[in-house]
């Protein structure tokens, strides 16, 4: 009788723990949300969505996306398990599945907070049985990620690509010259509201009822960038000065991605189906080789700011730039 309740209260913990899981919104995949306790918003909750490749090996991809934005790039995700990596994405604390009604979406104080995202997703993987993994960040998710390896590397980590990080500001001029001044307010005044502006063209140049390809949900990924606050811009300041001095080192092979130009004129034009809408390319090139001995550079002709999104030609470009490196590494 011991035995068989045994049997039943194991089968009854696997139960529990399958169940943990659930169909995600994108077919084919799975999620489960991670509690990370509270911070001053209250309880927060990072989610981990997962598709596991067939082949037997223990290969992964972890995938951090930027700034208002969410995992939803599912082609890129198909062509890493079509290559045998089980692909892995997180969706940080007020992300995208993670968001909480009564929570700001996207604040922050220090980029520090994401780590603990991060590592849950790290620990998941391994319990999945995977030990070789291919860390992947997009834009402000290319910062967060490079910090996170500069001061906080797993091993099972064994390479970073990253996607047009994030790593200096593209304001111009004066407004450039101010960041340090509002950072500096942010560590009193956290709340206080900064404008990031009305400009809708790099959504239009993404979104398939406009001039790209791609649907998805515009309540986590806003057709116009939202205001942030001075605590948001303060944790990205910090975490960029800190990148930006060369003094922290990468250890693991680096792909640093981006396109090969970059625009900001406000109204959508053609050009902006083939250039970098959001960052200067030339500051991703500039601090991306500073980032440890190990860096290889990709400029991707007609680069969108996220690569995997810019047109078909592009795309396989970006894929092929990616996998022949993989191999090397």
């Amino acid at each position: 009788m011991r035995c068989i309740f045994m049997t039943f209260g194991t089968l009854l913990t696997s139960l529990t723990l399958l169940a943990q899981w659930s169909s995600d919104v994108l077919t084919g995949y799975e999620a489960r949300e991670v509690d990370q306790g509270s911070d001053y918003s209250g309880p927060v909750v990072s989610t981990i969505v997962r598709r596991q490749s067939p082949c037997a090996n223990r290969r992964g991809v972890l995938y951090v996306h930027g700034f208002n934005d969410y995992f939803f790039q599912k082609e890129m995700a198909d062509r890493f398990v079509d290559s045998c990596y089980s692909f892995y994405a997180v969706d940080l604390r007020k992300y995208g599945r993670s968001i909480r009604p009564e929570q700001k979406q996207f604040q922050v104080r220090d980029m520090h907070e994401y780590f603990a995202d991060i590592d849950s997703a790290v620990v998941q993987m391994k319990n999945d049985g995977i030990d070789d993994i291919v860390l992947i960040g997009h834009s402000t998710g290319g910062l967060t990620s490079a910090l996170y390896m500069s001061e906080h590397p797993d091993p099972s980590i064994r390479s970073l690509i990253l996607n047009s990080p994030f790593l200096d500001w593209n304001l111009g001029g004066v407004m450039e010259c101010a960041v340090p001044a509002v950072a500096a307010v942010g560590k009193i005044f956290p709340n206080m509201r900064i404008s990031q502006g009305n400009s809708t063209a790099y959504s239009e140049s993404l979104m398939k009822q406009d001039h790209g390809e791609w649907e998805y949900n515009t309540e986590w990924k806003l057709e116009q960038s939202p205001d942030v606050d001075a605590g948001w811009v303060r944790a990205i300041h910090r975490a960029q000065q800190a990148l930006q001095s060369g003094k922290r080192s990468i250890a693991v092979p680096v792909l640093l991605m981006h396109s090969d130009a970059s625009i900001s004129d406000g109204e959508w034009n053609e050009a902006y189906q083939k250039a970098d809408g959001v960052l200067d390319v030339r500051d991703i090139a500039k601090y991306g080789r500073r980032l440890g001995p190990f860096v290889d550079e990709a400029t991707i002709k007609h680069g969108l700011h996220d690569l995997v999104l810019s047109s078909p030609e592009v795309r396989e470009t970006v894929y092929d730039t990616i996998f022949k490196w993989l191999d090397r590494h």
